[in-house]
């Protein structure tokens, strides 16, 4: 069996560090062996597996020079990067690589602590491109290997996927070697050798309790698990490795692994995009609980925290620690070097849909929608109608025919704001900053396209045949007479609709309108009209059918216009009317974000790439009224 998986992270070890390593910032590294790992999916726990064969690595990246060193797999800016890895290969079935660390002061101490061995700990990004189930008939857990994948990049980080992984500074195989490497031994007897041995065994002997009490700590901090049971596993003296299989199984059981898919992918949702997501479900509730109501539980953990309170959990998963932090410190630093700003945008891009898509746009019925590849013209291309067909002579002989057709253009046009979420923002706990200004841009965005294409029915611009949209010459302007809207006017429009002709002037197509479309002044008349539940006095009253099957539209932009105006329009299935275009992949308002450059913070930009333009004639019609 062969799945697609998208990445995955693992342990990674360094060797010793040469004095000439120590010189020019320089280590080698084992970044993995054939060990494997246990993960999590839908279907419960697995052991995984990365094949060591030359045709399953894709080592372009690694080998190009120029993979980056990460700090705790952050790549949100350059400051993220602390080294390069300069060279990467395999041998004998373990994959090694050498990194040259960054000389730039803010990784002074990373390096110094690297050297002076507390960050021991280091971990590899990969990215899965396929995988096997390999499991052994009768085996307990599943067994999968993976068969293309594709190392990307390493990074120093507090706790390593592995127990085993970290740093190494010598090549020692036991704590008392490693001591006799350490302590230099001028007397060279049995008894001096002896002493040394036995006090290097009993404080790497508390070194390794320590070490495994606190590892033990941070991971039930980092997964949530209560006080007494890591106090229990504490004092029972279980293993880093047996406790990190305890949290992974607490987790799964608690969150059931949710699974995310894709046409191409099969993932888990992993701690940090829980912790994402139940951050932005707390945010957007608080922001309007109606409209985005908690569901299982997620971002309950984080509803009535302030945006300060978030940053500090953000910048605290991500091991940056704020204890002592100047309210301010954690702010900026929030907003630079965590997944903070990624959960603001996250914030403000659903509040800005959210209002996009609530606000009523009416001219969406009677118009089709279509996509642009680019900016520049769109050309549609408006077909006529198929010849008739004509009797054969006695000779069998079939005549030709022609298909006339007609061309309207238009473009998009690109519309836009900045917003920013500044520091003050955070400390202000202000959250209108990013979900009220968003949705107001979301209003603005779908304000701005009812007003063009409402603007075009009350604007009346000329086709491509140089005559305006409504107009005599098009059949479908009613300007003279008794025309206020009623039974006989409506009946008269609907008939001259019925009547209009194809591109070849002979055909007839009889369009059938499905829309009336009014100024708010006229709305409760055309609700009348086409309400089911009237019962006329007099035979002459009674509406019929074909008018009641009518959907009315009210629209405030033309009552600008006129107040006594209405329109007829049919389904752009039958026809084309008007139609609007979106940019290919960008349907509607959509966001970015950046770090900011002009202010201290986030920020965030709403765009809209959009079109419009009336098609055809022949499926509207306009009634001046009186």
């Amino acid at each position: 069996m062969t799945e697609q998986i998208t990445r995955e992270r693992l342990a990674a070890e360094f060797e010793a560090l040469s004095p000439a390593g120590r010189e020019d910032r320089t280590a080698t590294l084992t970044w993995y062996t054939g060990a494997s790992v246990r993960r999590f999916d839908g279907r419960g726990a697995f052991e995984m597996r990365f094949s060591m064969e030359p045709q399953s690595i894709r080592m372009g990246r690694m080998a190009s020079g120029s993979a980056p060193l990460l700090n705790s797999h952050r790549d949100f800016t350059v400051d993220d990067v602390i080294g390069v890895i300069t060279k990467a290969w395999v041998e004998n079935g373990h994959g090694k690589a050498t990194i040259r660390f960054s000389k730039r002061a803010d990784v002074d101490p990373i390096w110094q602590d690297v050297q002076d061995g507390i960050l021991r700990n280091a971990s590899m990004g990969v990215a899965i491109h396929a995988v096997e189930d390999v499991t052994p008939k009768g085996a307990i857990l599943r067994q999968v290997l993976v068969t293309d994948w594709e190392p990307e990049e390493i990074s120093l980080v507090p706790i390593g996927a592995d127990p085993g992984a970290g740093f190494r500074f010598g090549r020692a195989e036991s704590p008392k070697e490693q001591m006799m490497d350490e302590t230099t031994v001028i007397d060279t007897g049995e008894q001096s050798r002896a002493e040394i041995n036995m006090d290097a065994e009993r404080q790497a002997a508390a070194l390794a309790e320590r070490t495994r009490i606190q590892e033990l700590e941070k991971v039930g901090r980092a997964a949530g698990l209560d006080g007494k049971l890591v106090a229990q596993h504490v004092g029972a003296g279980t293993s880093i490795e047996e406790f990190r299989r305890i949290a992974l199984d607490e987790l799964a059981n608690r969150s059931e692994a949710t699974p995310i898919r894709s046409a191409a992918a099969v993932v888990t949702r992993d701690q940090a995009d829980t912790r994402r997501a139940g951050i932005t479900a707390a945010l957007l509730h608080r922001y309007d609980p109606a409209v985005f109501p908690l569901h299982d539980d997620l971002g309950r953990d984080w509803t009535g925290q302030t945006l300060l309170d978030l940053a500090r959990e953000c910048l605290e998963a991500a091991g940056t620690g704020t204890r002592r932090m100047a309210r301010h410190e954690v702010a900026k630093l929030a907003l630079s070097t965590s997944d903070f700003p990624n959960i603001l945008a996250d914030v403000a891009n659903k509040t800005l849909r959210q209002a996009y898509e609530a606000y009523p746009r009416t001219f969406l019925p009677f118009s089709r929608r279509r996509s642009a590849v680019d900016f520049k013209n769109i050309n549609a291309v408006q077909l006529g109608e198929a010849p008739s067909l004509q009797k054969v002579n006695e000779k069998g002989e079939f005549t030709h025919g022609s298909i006339a057709e007609s061309k309207e253009t238009y473009k998009l046009a690109t519309y836009g704001r900045i917003v920013s979420i500044t520091r003050q923002v955070i400390i202000n706990d202000d959250l209108s900053a990013f979900t009220r200004i968003p949705a107001g841009f979301g209003v603005a965005a779908a304000t701005l396209e009812s007003d063009t294409v409402w603007g075009i029915i009350s604007g009346n611009p000329n086709m491509g045949d140089g005559v305006a949209l409504f107009h005599a010459t098009h059949a479908n302007l009613n300007s003279g007479g008794t025309s206020a809207l009623a039974l006989t006017g409506l009946g008269g429009g609907m008939a001259t609709m019925a009547k209009q002709k194809g591109l070849d002037g002979i055909t007839v197509l009889n369009i059938q309108p499905r829309y009336l479309a009014v100024p708010v002044a006229l709305q409760l008349t055309a609700f009348q009209l086409v309400a089911s539940n009237l019962a006329p006095a007099q035979s002459s009253n009674v509406v019929p059918e074909y008018i009641r099957a009518l959907t009315p539209i009210a629209e405030p932009r033309l009552d600008a216009a006129s107040t006594a105006a209405w329109y007829l329009f049919a389904s752009p299935d039958q026809i084309d009317t008007v139609e609007y275009a979106y940019l290919e992949g960008q349907d509607g308002v959509y966001i970015e974000t950046r770090q900011g450059f002009d202010v201290d913070g986030v920020e965030i930009k709403a765009r809209l790439d959009f079109g419009a333009k009336a098609i055809d004639w022949r499926g509207m019609q306009k009634n001046v009224g009186s």
